[in-house]
């Protein structure tokens, strides 16, 4: 479904993505692992679009979209679910979702949100709440909601469990296979790297702007360098 090809992007005159390449099938999810400073969340704005590369293909389907602005590949198909959540705190939760909708026909939004509280009903009890009133877990449900309501093939989640307690982030990873049974093909950064591992089919380690292993998730799990550095073993 995507394949990235030798993508270089930098801020400014500082090279943070040094010709990374990799491949994600229709239906997988796909961890990406790295430290912090890694170039994760650099990569993830460059396939949505948010941020230009210097150099190097995008290929969603096989066509070419390094050049499309990022509505145009939320038009394909493509979505983030940012850091931090970013949700617009003075909205409502139902207007925070209707906004993820801005590329759907109108008459396809009422079953959107209806898909989207079926999924997190606590948004649903909270639907004209404030969305900066909501609890840090419920924010994150919130951006994977907005997300969603572009009806995505491709999501881009980055660091969905940040600053969660275990418990929900239990519940935000078991959404995330939820939504792969659906039919929604998932790029995942994640700072819990052993439940990230253990939910992927796949997995990319990126360190300083370069791929330095990949592979099934099961044996990166047991690679000896992935075990020391970021498991803790």
């Amino acid at each position: 479904m995507l394949k990235i090809e030798e993508v270089v992007s930098r801020y400014g005159r500082i090279e943070v993505l040094h010709g990374v390449s990799l491949e994600i099938g229709a239906g997988e999810i796909v961890s990406l692992v790295g430290s912090n400073g890694a170039g994760k969340t650099t990569l993830m704005r460059v396939i949505s679009g948010i941020l230009p590369m210097a150099s190097g293909r995008i290929l969603f389907d096989d066509q070419e979209i390094e050049r499309l602005p990022a509505h145009l590949r939320v038009a394909r198909g493509i979505a983030q679910v940012p850091e931090a959540r970013q949700v617009f705190a003075p909205l409502t939760v139902d207007d925070n979702l209707r906004l993820g909708a801005f590329r759907r026909h109108a008459a396809d939004t009422p079953h959107d949100l209806d898909r989207v509280y079926t999924l997190f009903p606590a948004l649903a009890e909270r639907r004209s709440q404030a969305a900066g009133n909501l609890s840090g877990g419920q924010q994150q449900m919130l951006a994977m909601g907005r997300a969603l309501m572009s009806d995505p093939r491709l999501l881009l989640l980055d660091e969905p469990s940040m600053g969660l307690a275990p418990v929900l982030v239990d519940q935000i990873l078991d959404t995330v296979v939820a939504l792969r049974k659906n039919g929604v093909t998932i790029l995942l950064v994640e700072q819990n790297v052993n439940a990230a591992l253990a939910i992927a089919d796949r997995a990319y380690v990126l360190e300083t702007g370069r791929i330095v292993l990949a592979g099934p998730s099961a044996t990166l799990a047991n690679d000896p360098r992935v075990r020391e550095a970021y498991l803790g073993l």
